[in-house]
C-alpha cells in the first residue's frame, strides 16, 4: 500500500506543478517580453514532472529485466493469445497486459512458448508473469502466486456434428484431446473416482489447435478446452460442434512466483483501476461478442 501511496504522492506533485505553471502562463501573457521564455520553461518543467512519475511508477516494482514487464504466455489460445499476420503478438490477455505495463510504467515484453513452460517460467522468476487463460487451481497455488481474476472460463466439448457423444457421461470410454498442462487435462486424466475418465482415455497435445486438428483427422472423439477458443476452431472447422452442456466454471488470473508480493500488489491494483474505468471490459467485448 505504502509503494501504491508512493506512486500517487509523484503523480499528484506532477499534476501540482503542471497547475503551477497553469498559472505562470497567464501571468506571463501580461509579460510579452517574458512570454517565451516562460512557455520553454513550463514546458521542461510538465515534462520532467512527467518522466519523474514514471520513473517512480516503474522504480517502485521489481522485475526480471530492469523497465520491463515480462510476460510468458502461449500464443496459441485465441482470442487471448494468438500471432497475428505480421508476427506480433494480439488477443485479450496482450491487450491487458499492455495496460497492466502502461499503469507500472514498464514496456511489455511477451514470451511465446508451450503452455506448460510458460508456467514455469513464472514459478522459476524467468518471467515477470504468465497470461494465458490460466484458471487458478489447488495445485497451482502451491507453486505459484495469483492475481485477482480479469476474466472468466468455461470448459467445454468440441465433437464432430454426427458424434454419438451428446453430454458429459457419454465421453465415458472415448478419446479425449486436451491442451497439456491446462485444466482440460487435470480434469479429464483424473480418475473416474475423482471425477475425470482416466489417464488412459486423454491424449495431450501442445497447444488447443493441434488438439482440434487431430479431432479432424479422427485420432481422438472429443476435444475439452475454454469456450472462447473453442468457438474460434469450430467457426474455422466445419463439421464441428459444441456441445450444449458446459463441463466446467473457472476464474483466469495473473500467476507470478511464489511470494512475490511486491509485483503481484501492484498487479491487483492496475487490475482494479482497469474494471473500475471499463477497460478490461472493453477489451473483453472486443473479443468475445456478448450472447
Amino acid at each position: 500500500m505504502k509503494k501504491v501511496l508512493s506512486v500517487l504522492l509523484a503523480a499528484s506533485l506532477a499534476l501540482g506543478m503542471t497547475a503551477c505553471g497553469s498559472t505562470a502562463s497567464s501571468e506571463a501573457a501580461s509579460e510579452p517580453a517574458a512570454s517565451e521564455s516562460t512557455a520553454s520553461s513550463e514546458a521542461a518543467s510538465s515534462e520532467a514532472a512527467s518522466d519523474a512519475t514514471s520513473e517512480t511508477a516503474s522504480a517502485e516494482v521489481t522485475t526480471v529485466e530492469p523497465g520491463k514487464l515480462i510476460m510468458s504466455t502461449n500464443a496459441a489460445f485465441p482470442p487471448y493469445e494468438m500471432t497475428a499476420d505480421d508476427g506480433s503478438f494480439e488477443g485479450i490477455d496482450v491487450e491487458i497486459a499492455g495496460a497492466i505495463a502502461e499503469k507500472l510504467g514498464l514496456e511489455l515484453q511477451i514470451d511465446d512458448m508451450d503452455f506448460d513452460a510458460a508456467l514455469l517460467a513464472a514459478q522459476t522468476g524467468k518471467s515477470d508473469m504468465v497470461m494465458a487463460g490460466v484458471t487458478v487451481t489447488k495445485d497451482r497455488k502451491t507453486v505459484m502466486d495469483f492475481s485477482d481474476s480479469y476474466a472468466a472460463g468455461i470448459q467445454v466439448v468440441i465433437v464432430p456434428e454426427d458424434s454419438d457423444i451428446a453430454s458429459i457421461d457419454d465421453m465415458t470410454g472415448k478419446m479425449i484431446g486436451v491442451q497439456r498442462g491446462t485444466t482440460g487435462d487435470q480434469y479429464c486424466s483424473a480418475s473416474v473416482e475423482d471425477g475425470g475418465f482416466g489417464e488412459e482415455n486423454v491424449t495431450r497435445y501442445d497447444n488447443g489447435l493441434t488438439a482440434v486438428q487431430a479431432l479432424n483427422n479422427g485420432q481422438v472423439d472429443c476435444v475439452v478446452i475454454d469456450n472462447a477458443p473453442a468457438q474460434e476452431f469450430v467457426a474455422a472447422n466445419p463439421g464441428l460442434k459444441i456441445l450444449d452442456t458446459e463441463y466446467a466454471n473457472e476464474e483466469y488470473a495473473i500467476g507470478v512466483a511464489k511470494g512475490n508480493t511486491q509485483l503481484l500488489d501492484a498487479i491487483n491494483t492496475a487490475i482494479a483501476e482497469l474494471k473500475a474505468d471499463g477497460t478490461i471490459q472493453s477489451i473483453l467485448d472486443k473479443y468475445i461478442s456478448a450472447e
